[in-house]
């Protein structure tokens, strides 16, 4: 029988055991192993079977056992010392409230998924991990964070394998209550509700989850209440579930319903409300709609509350791809927003031109609504996840900003980096913790990673034994895999998502030598690999059935296994044992990937593509690269892979294998092999901690948005349009009328000398507008055989007296030059005001025309 309702029932706990609840209710025993082990120690048996999730444990610890821990006097002194260490931590001072100069008083994050521990499956990849990485760091730093996201009941999805190696999804039902989770509620105990209103008369309610994540809470929207219509109910069921209009309505859930959580949270708890909303990806970006909203309704108008609103938001994108972005028909938007539906005080046609994509780049095909264009229109800061990422994303939305050369369009890159307490092995912690200060010997370091490696294989074995049973194998044809992988061979570990640009199967190429590299019988290779593909991605699932084949494979499978339902709790383990990590996608198609460093944490060596962050911190001494043909022309995708994985091969036959198995006569150890892992540790782990991220988001984007926020209240957002909205009128009429540079030399060519400066005089028209209303510009720098600029250098040019009797204003200044060869310059008119963030902020700029004496591209030799 079937139960048709669930409920938890919660133990009663003696006085001096009730800061057990305190400790598991905070999730920062997630990355404290000290808080972790007591947690474990509680009920050992309890603990294993719950997974590792203390308050699944605590639920269903015995009378007798509590009883037990409460005469116990050690534990009791234990449980004191952990909560009161952890009181102290949530407490005192830590680097921003010493070290951050008039940062903000709290700062929102909108992420649509957190990966913070699997006892809360909430995620589905990297951009969730990374959201999870960026709180628990926050909360390290102190960095008043408050996290924004929704509550799916069926999270993501469980993976197994059919019989024939076809992934098979399951949704396992989350009670929210056996979570570390509790209701947000007003002061007599009421639940605090958000509502969104529907077309049609319909309303979508839901609740508010808070956890604490260490320092930082963090709230999570639940629409399963029995006031919401079924379809309403069901809107936070999967992540990246459903179909248009259900995405739709979760990301109105998350911008609108969590902007308004927020401010109920901070009017309850008392929190200082943000100064900084930060949208991590387009999913987030209708949270600005809510706060035009909020302003119009304190009678802003529209044009200064989206220049309000805009000061104070940073906006991540991670996808370096169109296709990895939410787009939806404007039809579809335009019936949620508006009279009978949500935002009703706001014109419709404004919120939708701030979503419209410039051009659909497909022909025929309508503009839709944009949430990464959305993103970059309500926000005044944005930012890619790698300095490669970065470059990808200003070519990719240079549309935004028509006319500007791509090196200027405002996106900006802040690297990803990992939550080191997270990700690093107890035992490497442990033994780096026994040295302060101090290396490993070459035998301690060989030995450490050995045991890592042999807890993986034991891993391995335990989740393929389970694999197999899930695909029908019984009992009895299951003992070969007893010999599964060996403690002492080389281990490569490949595990992420598996949309088809990360070529999960890129190995397989040329499946006669990797058999070689498999099977070699003095040196042999290990492979373990890991990863879900989304449940609607035929494409995905295929590679997946073919890796499986080949691993199935009974010559094969104790040197080569695919572990189905990769996750954190796998992932801990894999990053622990392996001793190189692979990464092959198209470059540059990985924003920023950040198994790799995860990996890195624990003296994995990195095999990549030198995409993402690999492309940033590559150094010999980390690993290897593997070459790449993107840069060749006339290949078609087959033939690329070909190439690269002929690259991988060869980088595995000729160099990683041989560094790995090669001894010292004397020791016997890899020694070649262990200065690299050393290098891993002590030079690039401290690059991809994201503890140096935030610090980023700290000082070169938070803060300043913060102070552009502040810069913008009262009257000055107003008195922002209407500057923004005069230089548009004027614009059309602003003209370079002259430009003069130098005097000629004895051949008659412009030219200059090295270490001597040019004089330059530019006229210009301003169509009514003002001197301090604009910036005249002379850029310049190499110039290449098209006569284009190569990294130019922008010299602001200075007013030379009053208009001409034409109306016209002169400007002037000096060029240098710091190496010879050719050389050219032009000169621009911008926008300028001490509120644009950057040159380009308003998309208007003025060059010379083709009769403007000196004009564009004239060559300095």
């Amino acid at each position: 029988m079937k139960a048709i309702r669930r409920f938890s029932v919660r133990p009663v706990y003696p006085e001096s055991l009730r800061p057990l609840q305190e400790l598991a209710l905070n999730l920062r025993w997630s990355w404290h192993p000290e808080t972790r082990e007591l947690l474990r120690s509680v009920d050992p048996d309890g603990w294993a079977a719950a997974g590792g999730d203390p308050v699944r444990m605590l639920s269903t610890v015995s009378a007798d056992r509590l009883a037990a821990l409460e005469a116990d006097r050690g534990f009791r002194r234990r449980l004191a010392l952990a909560v009161g260490e952890l009181r102290d931590y949530l407490s005192d001072p830590r680097w921003y409230q010493r070290s951050a100069v008039d940062p903000p008083a709290a700062i929102a994050y909108l992420s649509p998924e957190f990966g913070i521990t699997p006892a809360l499956p909430q995620y589905s990849g990297g951009l969730g991990i990374l959201a999870g990485d960026h709180l628990k760091s926050a909360s390290d730093l102190g960095v008043p964070l408050i996290g924004v996201g929704l509550l799916y009941r069926h999270g993501y999805f469980r993976q197994s394998l059919s019989r024939d190696g076809w992934q098979q999804e399951h949704y396992p039902v989350l009670d929210p209550h056996e979570l570390p989770l509790t209701l947000l509620t007003e002061d007599d105990g009421t639940p605090v509700r958000v509502a969104l209103a529907l077309p049609g008369g319909r309303t979508l309610a839901a609740q508010i989850w808070q956890l604490r994540v260490g320092r930082v809470p963090l709230l999570l929207l639940d629409s399963v209440l029995g006031e919401n219509a079924p379809a309403e109910r069901d809107v936070t069921d999967r992540l990246y579930g459903g179909g248009s209009e259900h995405r739709l309505l979760q990301e109105m859930l998350l911008g609108i319903g969590g902007v308004r959580a927020l401010r109920a949270y901070c009017r309850i708890t008392g929190h200082a409300p943000p100064e900084v909303f930060h949208m991590n990806e387009g999913h987030a970006g209708l949270a600005a709609l809510e706060r035009i909203r909020e302003l119009g309704e304190r009678g802003t108008g529209f044009d200064a509350a989206l220049r309000a609103v805009r000061a104070g938001t940073v906006f991540t994108t991670h996808t370096p791809v169109p296709a990895g972005i939410d787009r939806f028909p404007q039809e579809l938007v335009s019936r949620h927003f508006g009279a009978g539906a949500e935002l009703p005080g706001l014109d419709p046609a404004p919120l939708l031109a701030l979503g419209r994509e410039p051009d659909p780049g497909r022909p025929g095909e309508q503009p839709q609504f944009n949430m990464a264009v959305l993103g970059l229109r309500t926000a005044q800061r944005a930012n890619g996840v790698s300095t490669l990422h970065g470059s990808v994303s200003r070519g990719m939305f240079a549309g935004l900003w028509p006319g500007f050369d791509t090196p200027e369009v405002p996106i900006t890159s802040v690297t990803n980096g990992v939550h080191a307490p997270t990700w690093t092995a107890d035992a490497m912690r442990t033994a780096r913790a026994a040295r302060p200060g101090a290396q490993l010997s070459d035998t301690a370091l060989w030995e450490l990673r050995r045991e890592m490696r042999a807890g993986l294989v034991t891993e391995i074995r335990r989740r393929l034994r389970d694999s197999w049973r899930q695909r029908g194998a019984g009992r009895a044809e299951l003992g070969w895999i007893d010999d599964v992988f060996d403690p002492q061979a080389l281990t490569i570990g490949f595990a992420r998502r598996v949309p088809s640009y990360k070529r999960l199967t890129l190995m397989l190429k040329d499946p006669i030598r990797l058999r070689r590299l498999l099977l070699d019988p003095a040196r042999p290779v290990q492979i373990v690999v890991a990863g879900k593909a989304h449940p609607a991605d035929d494409g995905g699932k295929r590679l997946i059935q073919e890796l499986v084949r080949f691993a199935d494979e009974q010559q094969l499978r104790h040197r080569i296994v695919f572990l189905p339902d990769y996750g954190m709790a796998m992932a801990a383990h894999l990053y622990a044992g392996c001793d190189v990590w692979l990464n092959n996608p198209l470059r540059p198609l990985e924003a920023c990937g950040t198994s790799g460093m995860k990996a890195a944490l624990n003296g994995g060596l990195n095999l990549s593509v030198r995409d993402g962050w690999w492309e940033e911190w590559y150094d010999s001494d980390f690993g290897w690269e593997i070459p790449t043909a993107d840069g060749s022309s006339g290949l078609d995708d087959g033939r690329r892979d070909e190439l690269e994985a002929a690259a991988l091969y060869s980088l595995l036959e000729d160099q990683v294998v041989p560094r790995f198995y090669q001894r010292d006569s004397h020791t016997g150890l890899p020694s070649r092999w262990l200065e690299m892992v050393r290098a891993t540790l002590d030079r690039l782990g401290p690059l991809v901690q994201a503890d140096r991220m935030v610090k980023e988001y700290v000082t070169t984007l938070y803060t300043p948005a913060a102070a552009a926020h502040r810069a913008l209240e009262g009257d000055a957002a107003q008195r922002l349009a209407d500057y923004a909205a005069r230089v548009r009128d004027a614009w059309p009429r602003v003209a370079v009328d002259h430009v003069w540079a130098g005097e000629a030399g004895e051949s008659g060519e412009e030219g200059a000398t090295l270490g001597r400066t040019v004089p330059v005089r530019v006229r210009v028209t301003l169509g009514g507008l003002e001197p301090a209303d604009v910036e005249v510009q002379a850029v310049t720098g190499r110039v290449d055989a098209d006569d284009r600029l190569t990294d130019p250098v922008t010299v602001p040019l200075k007013p030379a007296g009053g208009q001409d009797l034409e109306g016209r204003w002169s400007y002037e200044g000096e060029l240098s030059f710091d190496r010879a060869g050719p050389f050219g310059y032009t000169v621009r008119v911008l926008p300028d005001h001490p509120h644009l963030a950057s040159a380009a902020e308003l998309g208007l700029q003025t060059l010379p025309g083709d009769d403007a004496s000196g004009g564009q591209g004239v060559l300095l030799r």
